[in-house]
């Protein structure tokens, strides 16, 4: 039974009647371009075929009503708890109350619903299940409320909640592919403007997760100290985000910087040089340039913004030694999670069995590896 038909017939079960709609919002695996999201740079994910499904229908009431399959707990809040600013630890239902509160504030009237949410996106593994939870909640609302679906915007209030309410200060990225992913293509996003460009995958190349089994929190993590860090270092080169800094101007007055924010800005500038390349290597059909600019990404990951760990890299290190390997890298915050591996498509199913044998035997961790595809964004299915 696939995710679809558990949601829906969970809601029967659950509300003892059928839904009227399900909604799906997908993961997302970003190719290239970490960390650069936040410092208006530019980055290329894609959309995966891991999603959140929510089975819902309208109420006559001012209440939100959630079955989590995956947790195996009902939650409830009035959307009068989130009219204003006022976040509480409460897991998985903060990210339901944190996209309400986005909205309203944003000065959406929204209708109450009740459903059933599921999903098969790995927690913590980088794949943005976070961002999947709040478009596919703003995609709930949409359909309840009769409000237009308007992807760039129902990202940001997204982000909003993720920044605002939930408390990390996460970018664009994860709820922009989320909301306008397209089949078969990456989304090649300027995180400045959010104009997407549309890059097909190279024929003939499979996406492989590498999901290292070990596990971080990002609000407790260092992620918000890298943004804090490159925040000090646009500061000191006298522009709005390292973005607005090229290579040429970074070398000449690198020396300047303290040692701290010099390798990090140094990572974000070359990153965001490195995605930019990557796009065109895509649109070349160029899978080895694009593995080679992976490869590089992982190393400036790891030595100058020193967000890798033991478990991403030894990951890295199997995935690179099995044939049909084009390139691999961290992706997603770092410190723990996934890494992911662009293979030969005819090579995929032999590469993921023995990257996951190699890593098991290198490490004590109980890793997960399978084959993805790039697909839509959220979407009310039919």
């Amino acid at each position: 039974m696939s995710l679809n038909e558990q949601a829906a017939t969970a809601f029967t079960e659950q509300f003892a009647q059928a839904p009227e709609w399900v909604v799906r919002a997908p993961g997302r695996v970003n190719i290239i371009g970490e960390h650069t999201d936040y410092n208006d740079g530019f980055v290329l994910p894609m959309a995966i075929d891991r999603a959140v499904y929510i089975a819902f229908r309208p109420t006559e009431t001012q209440t939100v009503n959630v079955h989590s399959l995956d947790f195996g707990e009902t939650r409830t809040f009035d959307l009068a708890e989130t009219a204003a600013l006022k976040p509480a630890a409460d897991g998985w239902l903060e990210y339901l109350k944190g996209t309400a509160w986005a909205l309203q504030d944003a000065g959406y009237s929204l209708k109450g619903w009740e459903g059933v949410l599921v999903g098969d996106i790995p927690v913590g593994a980088g794949l943005s299940s976070s961002a999947a939870v709040e478009m596919a909640t703003a995609r709930a609302f949409a359909a309840v409320a009769d409000l237009p679906w308007e992807p760039a915007t129902m990202a940001r209030l997204g982000q909003r909640a993720e920044n605002q309410w939930v408390g990390v200060n996460c970018g664009i990225m994860d709820q922009m592919i989320s909301a306008a992913g397209r089949q078969g293509h990456a989304l090649l996003l300027d995180c400045r403007s959010l104009q997407g460009d549309l890059v097909p995958l190279p024929q003939g190349v499979s996406v492989v997760i590498l999901d290292t089994g070990t596990r971080r929190g990002l609000v407790d993590s260092a992620y918000n100290a890298r943004r804090a860090q490159c925040e000090a270092a646009a500061h000191f080169f006298g522009v709005q985000a390292l973005r607005d800094v090229d290579e040429e101007t970074f070398a000449a007055r690198a020396p300047e910087l303290d040692e701290t924010a010099r390798p990090r800005a140094s990572h974000v500038i070359s990153e965001n040089a490195r995605t930019l390349q990557a796009a065109e290597a895509m649109r070349a059909g160029d899978a080895a340039s694009l593995g080679r600019l992976m490869n590089e990404s992982h190393r400036s990951l790891r030595d100058d913004f020193s967000v890798s760990s033991p478990a991403l890299d030894a990951m890295v290190e199997c995935a690179h030694a099995q044939t049909g390997c084009y390139g691999a890298r961290m992706t997603g915050a770092g410190f723990g999670g996934g890494a992911v591996g662009l293979v030969g498509g005819e090579a995929a199913e032999a590469f993921a069995a023995a990257t996951e044998a190699a890593y098991r035997q290198a490490t004590d961790n109980n890793p997960s590896v399978y084959i993805c595809e790039a697909t839509d964004g959220a979407a009310l299915l039919e």
